[in-house]
């Protein structure tokens, strides 16, 4: 396995405004390798450092999770 460093952005559903709640949701779904940017409101930023035997699995696989924990969010 190797390492992938990347960075999902994402604009949130309006029911989806409480910003602490949505980094519970996300870490709970299995996003616990990615830091949380929230410097615009209504948008979330995620950058992983994940591993996977290739990158596109690993993008794959966090874009999974973060609908998991958030899915009414569109990947921008």
């Amino acid at each position: 396995m190797k390492n992938y460093e990347f960075t999902l952005k994402f604009k949130l559903h309006t029911s989806d405004s409480d910003v602490d709640k949505v980094v519970e949701r996300l870490g709970a779904a299995g996003c616990t390798d990615a830091l949380v940017g929230i410097g615009r409101e209504g948008y979330v930023a995620l950058d992983f450092s994940r591993q996977s035997t290739s990158r596109e699995e690993a993008i794959r696989s966090a874009l999974a999770d973060v609908r998991t924990a958030i899915p009414t969010a569109e990947l921008l």
